[in-house]
């Protein structure tokens, strides 16, 4: 058979609320045209973000049943801690309520003022927690993937050759640690191959700098390494996952990807030495280090989800069904990341709307236009989120795990298409007001006359 069905069926609903577009609009205008101020009840496909959004199994709420609320030592904690250590390796292993704790403890540790962290492409949160703490954030794509429309199978790897000039530069001491972030999501959601991953970690140890990954959606990662990669074609996604691990040092992670939880992440490292400062700074800002500030129900959670993403029939569905959705507005003339990653679509603004400038945010702008038409929240990376860091202006598409089917997505295929054909009349936007950090979460916009 040809047809790529879900691998699972659906046990409860939850109801969708339709608007019309004259309340939409009002809607809109009242959240300051920032997507992130509306409320979800006034949404009606929701593709913001895949962080927190994924439908659980009966597996994970049966698990968290058996949740220990224990302030110290709960069961849930070392029941998770197992199966962390079993895929990824790593010794410690230091729960957080969310990734961006993650990453605000691993850089109020390991960085200094002056420092410089590279990637291949820092997202918002990693970006923004690198510079609170005093350090420069550089991102080292690959050249070709400036080219949005360029056909590579591993368009998020990092510039080998890049990383060694910055490391000549600046010189190994100015670098606390060199990160990778799979899948490469300010990239296009793009994979990152395993020979790339080997040879950063070669250049990191070569110069004695310790070796990250941003794991956030490491599954989908292993799974288009596997169909990308000829060296990994019919290896268990499971065995890519460990192999890749067992290059880094450690890693941070939000769950609310890759685990199918609606909350939780964690640092993981081998370093003893930088375990104890992180578990210290755990215990002042998220919790005593079995929780983490998560509760014993939410660890559970995580432990089975972290089973269930590596499942080939659940990847093999997650990675068709994006690229149906990639395939069929490209085919329609709208201009995308290609080829279309795991877990997310990412359209061109730029170049579907050229005669809005960047200065005048066509991310922003197209992500406005598509609520006001059909109520499909999206969300711009771009010149808001990045200010002068963007590459590029895209707006995302991201794909919530095991929660909306096939007719949901021909359902945004169809709005997108209808507002490609009206792009002409979409008009740039201007910041009204903005705060010092993460800026795209608050800020406030305007349409430009």
């Amino acid at each position: 058979m040809k047809t790529i069905i879900e691998p699972f069926r659906i046990k409860s609903v939850e109801p969708l609320r339709h608007t019309t577009r004259e309340q939409r609009d009002a809607l809109i205008k009242n959240a300051g045209y920032n997507l992130f101020k509306l409320q979800a009840k006034d949404v009606l496909i929701d593709l913001l973000t895949d962080s927190g959004t994924s439908a659980m199994s009966t597996g994970q709420w049966a698990a968290m049943m058996r949740g220990d609320e224990s302030y110290a030592g709960s069961a849930s904690f070392f029941r998770m801690k197992q199966v962390v250590q079993d895929l990824m390796g790593f010794r410690h292993v230091i729960p957080t309520h969310q990734g961006r704790a993650a990453e605000r403890i691993l850089f109020s540790v390991m960085c200094r003022p002056g420092q410089v962290v590279p990637n291949n492409t820092h997202f918002d949160t990693t970006r923004a927690n690198i510079e609170f703490a005093g350090a420069r954030a550089v991102d080292l794509p690959i050249p070709a993937a400036a080219d949005t429309q360029a056909q590579l199978p591993f368009k998020g790897d990092m510039d080998v050759a890049a990383l060694e000039r910055l490391i000549a530069q600046e010189g190994a001491q100015r670098i606390p640690l060199v990160m990778m972030t799979v899948t490469n999501n300010s990239g296009g959601g793009q994979p990152v191959s395993m020979r790339n991953l080997e040879a950063v970690r070669e250049v990191a140890s070569r110069h004695g700098i310790p070796f990250y990954l941003d794991a956030c959606r490491f599954a989908e990662n292993a799974w288009l390494i596997g169909e990308r990669e000829p060296e990994y074609r019919g290896w268990p996604p499971r065995e890519i996952a460990r192999k890749m691990f067992a290059l880094a040092d450690g890693c941070t992670f939000s769950a609310k990807k890759d685990a199918f939880a609606n909350i939780g992440g964690m640092l993981c490292t081998n370093d003893d030495r930088l375990a104890a400062q992180e578990t210290n700074l755990l215990i002042l800002t998220e919790g005593f280090p079995t929780y983490g500030g998560l509760a014993g129900r939410d660890l559970e959670a995580i432990a089975v989800g972290l089973e269930e993403v590596l499942d080939p029939d659940y990847l093999r569905y997650r990675i068709v069904s994006t690229a149906y959705l990639g395939r069929h507005i490209a085919q329609g003339g709208v201009p995308i990341v290609e080829p279309p990653g795991g877990h997310a679509v990412y359209i061109d603004a730029a170049r579907m709307l050229p005669h809005i400038a960047r200065s005048r945010f066509p991310g922003q702008a197209l992500a406005v236009e598509l609520y006001r038409h059909a109520g499909i929240r999206s969300v711009e990376i771009g010149s808001v989120m990045f200010g002068a860091a963007a590459r590029h202006e895209l707006l995302r598409l991201a794909i919530p795990r095991r929660v909306y089917t096939q007719s949901h997505i021909d359902y945004v295929v169809e709005a997108i298409l209808e507002v490609n054909a009206a792009r002409d009349r979409i008009r740039g936007m201007r910041i009204v007001e903005e705060p010092p950090f993460l800026r795209h979460f608050s800020a406030s916009f305007d349409w430009i006359d």
